[in-house]
């Protein structure tokens, strides 16, 4: 037996994600808007150095900041 998303091609955390994606849609305004917070992810993490940990990053942040570098190193 086959499961339906692992036979599209998903894996079970991306089922799940389009899974609540769907039913947060599906709600009423005020209800949506609540859920749709709720599913906002703040990732953060450090870099560890001789046993000690470094300062806490956003992860949005640091990529959005490593895709600059790398749009400005690639067009050089």
């Amino acid at each position: 037996m086959v499961f339906t998303w692992k036979a599209a091609g998903l894996t079970y955390n991306r089922y799940l994600a389009v899974a609540a994606r769907v039913v947060r849609r599906s709600l009423k305004e005020e209800k949506r808007l609540a859920a749709e917070r709720r599913g906002e992810m703040d990732l953060r993490f450090s870099k560890w150095e001789n046993g000690k940990q470094g300062d806490q990053r956003h992860l949005a942040d640091a990529n959005a900041a490593a895709a600059v570098e790398s749009a400005s190193s690639g067009s050089a």
